[in-house]
């Protein structure tokens, strides 16, 4: 059985840099990796990680994930079209109060995060199925499971990426296509920092002063918070989608982080939603005095199981 093709978008850097890297320097050589972003001057860094794997087992292509025109041009520059394992991470963030957000920005979070998973997808997937063969690997989040306050946007497109997958998912079992939803939790990247940064400097002044107030002396400090005490590597998160991609019977949903997985739980755990609803308003409003009790209730599922292993 030859290499198999892997397109990879969102690859100047990040988790997508991280992914393309990891498959090319496969010890087994199973790869062959198309890796994709929407400026090729910005492929510098990826040229670095990729090291000796470049234009071997690691090609760098121009796509766009917002253009169908752009879409169509990277796939048919393949031979055969083929894409045996899509992974679909080109993304971008929204963070803010949402009356401080146009909606032609609204528009363009969904624009990458939605709709350019749709535009990848029927452009791969009719292929596929004639193939009988294939796997969907998007990266989605654990906001695409419980929304986060001042996330509305953000979650929400994850929320219809994960609505899409679930549903396409049902189909492509018949043609024999896998599908995997990675749910990271906070990623420590240059686009998260990028994103931070902007939100301390954001225009605050369309929404009301106690909003504005929250958003900067409460939630941005509990996040930076969150990050330094939760946030994965890059890394971390392209060698669990390694391991996802390579192994034989991918589940629908991993979320790479486990110190997560409590707090997703709660959804499940309450269907009125009053539970989660009451934890996070708890862990915003009384942060000072609860995140530390919160810290400690996410972190001692992880201490039991190591302490297990």
């Amino acid at each position: 059985m030859g290499s198999r093709r892997v397109l990879v978008t969102g690859c100047s850097s990040g988790i997508g840099l991280s992914v393309a890297a990891r498959l090319a320097k496969d010890e087994l050589g199973r790869f062959k990796v198309v890796a994709t972003m929407r400026d090729l001057e910005k492929r510098g860094a990826l040229e670095k990680a990729a090291g000796d794997a470049l234009n071997q087992t690691l090609e760098i292509k121009e796509l766009d994930v917002c253009s169908e025109a752009s879409i169509k041009e990277c796939v048919n520059s393949l031979p055969d079209r083929r894409v045996d394992v899509l992974v679909n991470n080109a993304g971008v963030g929204m963070i803010g109060p949402l009356e401080c957000q146009s909606t032609a920005a609204v528009k363009e979070i969904f624009d990458t995060n939605f709709f350019g998973l749709v535009r990848l997808v029927k452009e791969v997937l009719p292929d596929m199925k004639r193939r009988q063969s294939g796997h969907i690997v998007v990266m989605s989040s654990v906001m695409g499971i419980q929304g986060l306050l001042f996330n509305d946007v953000y979650s929400a497109s994850k929320f219809a990426v994960e609505g899409f997958c679930e549903s396409l998912a049902v189909q492509a079992m018949k043609f024999n296509i896998k599908t995997t939803l990675v749910e990271p939790g906070p990623v420590v990247t240059e686009f998260e920092r990028k994103l931070y940064e902007l939100a301390e400097t954001m225009d605050l002044s369309k929404t009301d002063e106690e909003t504005a107030k929250i958003f900067r002396e409460m939630y941005l400090p509990y996040s930076k918070k969150i990050f330094t005490s939760l946030g994965q590597s890059p890394e971390e998160v392209s060698e669990q989608t390694f391991k996802l991609i390579t192994t034989k019977d991918p589940p629908l949903r991993h979320q790479t982080n486990r110190l997560y997985t409590p707090m997703t739980a709660l959804k499940h755990a309450d269907p009125t939603g009053r539970l989660p609803l009451d934890t996070f308003y708890k862990m915003v409003f009384k942060h000072d005095r609860v995140f530390n009790a919160t810290y400690l209730f996410v972190r001692l599922p992880y201490w039991k199981i190591t302490e297990l292993m």
